[in-house]
């Protein structure tokens, strides 16, 4: 897996676990602000339904107060007798207790200084109705229905006086009621077990609380929660967190009746169990989903890897057989020309270190390579004669060497998709000021692949032997290179080649002078070695060395180097299949089998022991020559 791959791969992983762990911390930030939200409206929903049922369940009350306090100011003021205004209080209580309900204590009050209750009840003491909460706040605040919670110690229950000062201005009508009712509600309120609820006046009272036990406390002094009234106190309606104790309580308030405020206290711990609860789950879904998507990923990714593999050996290998045919192109081209055999190769790695050195990608320098190896394919047009001749060349057959840079153009422009390929071994030969050909361009004009490959060719040609001369020494090539800057070479590659020249003190960038290469003929008939000997003659750069049997060839190749072999099948002592096996033991030389039998099963055998090459007597001398000469320039 490459790098840059891996890379990729594991950014998108990490991508993808970011937008889960964002798709994670998203759904919890929404669900966390919907549980808010919840017991919000939860809280506000129950206050205002404790405010309605409230207020509806003393409308009533303070109507009787009303009609009855407008009555006795008539009465008052008529003059009406004591016994008479208690007649009425008598029967305006029995009526309303029949109409309100069993809570209705009946209408009492003092008239004109006299204590008078419509249910007949008698004070103990005479001075009740200044010590009571119902008359002194009465006084207190004249022209108004005023409510007056408290505790009753003989019934242990919470009660409510409604009471109002008359026109007279010392005479107060009141009526008690019991809160059971508005108590059993309270205690009936749905929070889902996460909070309570209590009523409380302004002056910190419990007049109504789900645990029964708080009823009648006085929050005011209560340290723990009186910050909570504190806050509540200060506005109709609020909604706020809070710290009691060691617990968090988010706290929801309204106002009722003038002075009574409902008060829903939740705990934020209870209620946000469901939201830890959904977290888990989305954890765990979040861990689940990703080591699916990870394993999908990696699966896909392996099967994509597998593929790319696959389409990347293909490619080396479409690769691999276009080098090779290139290769034989090339053979093909330098076989026209033993003068000249390695030429294109070497013209090709001189181009490709000028194209390295000007900055080129490693693929535009594979063209050119290629484009250096391909350079004089369009010779294949050219007669042989005329490209082996040791003379001087004619006009005219000057002329048909000048068209091979067209012919290779025409060879080349179908086959590869990169047309600089065949744009470079079109111009190879035009020069930088105009006067080469086929064109005749000039400067920059001509395209850059074919200015590096003229400089390339006409170096190779300078450094290399000829049928008509040897290779020039280096000084000499650094002075043709020079003069030919701006007129046959582009003066920048021209530079850049002086350069390479300048690094190459040893001059290993030219044609290798011949060496003479050994090749060793073993057959155990004297006649056929010198048959082949008397082949080989003209043949100055191949040494021929011989042996008759297959223990003189492995004591030879222990002494000297070889370079290749031909070697008889048919011998007495060691048979060539023997010999060929133990040589290739130690020693990796290209080897020719010999043998006067054409059947079958010696072509298999020699197939079999992957032989080079395979030739049967009576020798073919042009054929033998061919061979030998070709392995041992491959």
């Amino acid at each position: 897996m490459k790098k840059g791959n891996k890379r990729s791969f594991f950014l998108t992983i990490v991508g993808t676990i970011l937008c889960l762990s964002a798709m994670i911390f998203f759904n919890h930030f929404t669900y966390y602000n919907s549980i808010m939200a919840k017991m919000e409206n939860q809280g506000m929903g129950v206050l205002r339904e404790v405010k309605e049922s409230v207020e509806k369940y003393f409308t009533k009350t303070i109507d009787v107060v009303q009609l009855t306090a407008f009555a006795l100011e008539y009465m008052v003021e008529n003059n009406v007798s004591p016994e008479e205004i208690e007649k009425f209080l008598t029967y305006e209580s029995s009526q309303y207790e029949d109409e309100i309900e069993r809570n209705f204590s009946g209408i009492y009050g003092v008239v004109n200084g006299t204590f008078v209750h419509g249910s007949g009840w008698q004070s103990d003491t005479d001075n009740v109705t200044q010590e009571s909460v119902w008359y002194r706040k009465a006084i207190e605040n004249p022209g108004e229905v005023v409510l007056s919670p408290y505790f009753d110690e003989k019934t242990q229950t919470m009660m409510l006086a409604v009471s109002k000062l008359l026109s007279d201005r010392e005479s107060v009508i009141a009526v008690n009621i019991e809160l059971d009712e508005i108590q059993s509600f309270i205690e009936n309120l749905s929070l889902n077990g996460a909070g309570y609820t209590f009523i409380v006046d302004n002056n910190g009272q419990v007049i109504s609380h789900s645990n029964t036990s708080e009823i009648g406390k006085n929050y005011l002094k209560d340290a723990q929660i009186s910050p909570v009234l504190d806050e509540v106190f200060e506005q109709e309606q609020s909604y706020f967190a809070i710290q009691l104790g060691d617990k968090k309580y988010q706290i929801c308030a309204r106002k009722i009746m003038e002075d009574w405020y409902v008060i829903a206290v939740l705990d934020t711990e209870l209620f946000f169990s469901e939201v830890s609860k959904t977290l888990v789950r989305n954890i765990l879904l979040y861990c689940i989903v990703s080591f699916l998507i990870l394993f999908i990923y990696i699966y896909s990714f392996r099967r994509i890897q597998h593929s790319v593999k696959l389409e990347r050996d293909v490619k080396e290998k479409i690769e691999l057989t276009n080098v090779k045919l290139i290769r034989a192109l090339v053979r093909t081209i330098d076989a026209k020309d033993r003068y000249t055999n390695g030429h294109s190769v070497r013209v090709a790695e001189y181009a490709q270190r000028i194209a390295q050195r000007l900055g080129k990608s490693e693929e535009e320098q594979k063209n050119i390579y290629y484009a250096g190896l391909l350079h004089d394919v369009g010779k294949i047009r050219v007669p042989d004669e005329i490209i082996n001749k040791p003379e001087r060349l004619t006009d005219e057959e000057y002329a048909q060497i000048k068209i091979h840079p067209v012919t290779g153009y025409h060879i080349l422009k179908d086959i590869y998709d990169n047309k600089a390929i065949a744009m470079g071994v079109k111009f190879h030969h035009e020069r930088y000021d105009g006067k080469g050909y086929p064109l005749g361009l000039s400067g920059e004009n001509i395209p850059e692949i074919a200015r590096i490959l003229a400089v390339a060719d006409t170096y190779d040609a300078m450094t290399s032997n000829r049928s008509y001369r040897k290779a020039l020494d280096q000084e000499k090539v650094c002075e043709e290179i020079e003069s030919g800057k701006g007129t046959q070479f582009d003066p920048e590659i021209a530079d850049i080649m002086l350069q390479m020249i300048e690094e190459d003190r040893s001059y290993q960038m030219k044609e290798m002078f011949f060496k003479q290469k050994t090749i060793l003929v073993i057959d155990d008939d004297l006649e056929n070695i010198r048959c082949i000997e008397q082949f080989m003659q003209d043949e100055s750069i191949y040494n021929i060395v011989n042996a008759s049997n297959g223990e003189e060839v492995l004591r030879i190749l222990d002494e000297m180097p070889v370079h290749l072999i031909l070697l008889d099948v048919e011998m007495s002592e060691m048979n060539g299949f023997e010999a060929f096996e133990r040589s290739k033991e130690k020693y990796n030389i290209p080897t020719i089998l010999v043998t006067g039998e054409k059947g079958i099963y010696t072509i298999q055998d020699s197939t079999v022991l992957c032989a080079d090459e395979y030739i049967c007597k009576p020798f073919n001398s042009h054929m033998l020559k061919e061979i030998i000469h070709s392995m041992l320039n491959e």
